[in-house]
């Protein structure tokens, strides 16, 4: 089990590699198709996309909490 201090990094790294796993299937499955090799095209383009995801969940992460700061009411 890791420590607590990496629960918002390891949070970023699932959910950037999720959610770039699914963006980059959809994506490369409308660019070519079911061809042979889509799998290995889609690796490759799901880890691309991972490589970039991730830094920019973990940078991007903070302004969209304050955004939703701003956007819910506490009081309901």
């Amino acid at each position: 089990m890791l420590p607590r201090k990496f629960a918002p990094a390891l949070f970023g790294l699932i959910l950037s590699g999720l959610m770039s796993l699914l963006v980059s299937g959809i994506a490369t499955y409308r660019a070519t198709g079911l061809v042979d090799g889509y799998v290995a095209l889609w690796t490759g383009a799901w880890l691309t996309a991972w490589l970039v995801a991730f830094p920019v969940v973990l940078l991007v992460a903070p302004l969209a909490r304050r955004a939703v700061a701003l956007l819910v009411d506490d009081r309901r």
